[in-house]
């Protein structure tokens, strides 16, 4: 019997559950709002996953994960065009550079990350393609479903309780009138430090999370980290185009650097 259907009707977890009670093999695509991912099974365990038009080849993987210098991923990009995965892979191992299992960690990081990404796509349909396999000059893992599945369940009750405090993205934010008081032990990550430097009634959420590649959940959990620290507010968007900062956002262990940095951010933004 065919596997396909609405995400409205059978969503993420359901589906994996599913491939996971049936030892299934074969690949799941699945047609969202604004991507089209492909995640491949092999007896119930997830083999490999690619999703939109990103690169998902090894190079670009273990260039992401800091495996690979910006040089040494250009020097492979230009050198070895037709070279598959699997034939990289070989000759980083034989170099002595990575570890089979080094390279099998990546992968796996990688593909997980994708699958997690997808537990909160609620609009898009599906289909089950049995007996289709990757791309031979991929390289597939083997993953077993259950902590996914658990992450994904865990994901759907942070995603519900986030869209109940920021119903839509399309709002924007503003800095708070007294933001200083709520400064003086401020520890940001790199992805809040980006979405602090967009912040500006002309940028909706929406916007911000496009301009700094985060997905739904991950915008929607910063903002709301900000909103509870008290250094933002919801307001009206006003505007249509992101406006990229002019300020250098660089994020710094020193305290006193983060501090006088939002300030000036603070300040920019109530000059304009």
């Amino acid at each position: 019997m065919a596997l396909r259907g609405n995400l409205r009707d059978f969503n993420i977890t359901q589906l994996l559950n599913l491939v996971n009670l049936a030892n299934k093999t074969g690949t799941l695509v699945v047609e969202g709002s604004s991507e089209i991912a492909k995640i491949a099974f092999r007896d119930g365990k997830l083999a490999y996953a690619e999703v939109g038009n990103e690169d998902g080849s090894l190079a670009s993987i273990l260039y992401q994960t800091k495996k690979l210098s910006s040089g040494q991923y250009k020097s492979i990009q230009q050198g070895a065009i037709h070279i598959s995965d699997k034939e990289l892979g070989l000759l980083l191992i034989n170099a002595g550079y990575l570890s089979q299992q080094e390279i099998l960690t990546n992968l796996k990081q990688h593909f997980a990350d994708i699958v997690q990404g997808m537990f909160t796509w609620v609009e898009g349909i599906f289909h089950f393609e049995n007996d289709i396999l990757p791309p031979d000059d991929r390289i597939s893992v083997r993953m077993d479903l259950e902590n996914l599945i658990i992450e994904g369940s865990r994901q759907m009750r942070e995603w519900e309780q986030l869209q109940d405090e920021i119903p839509s993205l399309d709002m924007a934010l503003k800095f708070t009138d007294r933001p200083g008081t709520n400064l003086r032990n401020i520890n940001l990550s790199v992805e809040e430090w980006r979405v602090v430097s967009y912040i500006n009634p002309r940028n909706s959420m929406r916007q911000i999370a496009s301009a700094t590649k985060l997905n739904d959940l991950e915008i929607r959990r910063i903002v709301y980290s900000l909103l509870q620290a008290g250094l933002v507010e919801v307001t009206r968007h006003t505007g249509a185009v992101p406006q990229p900062p002019s300020v250098r956002v660089f994020p710094s262990d020193n305290k006193e650097e983060q501090k006088s940095l939002v300030n000036r951010l603070i300040n920019r933004i109530r000059s304009l």
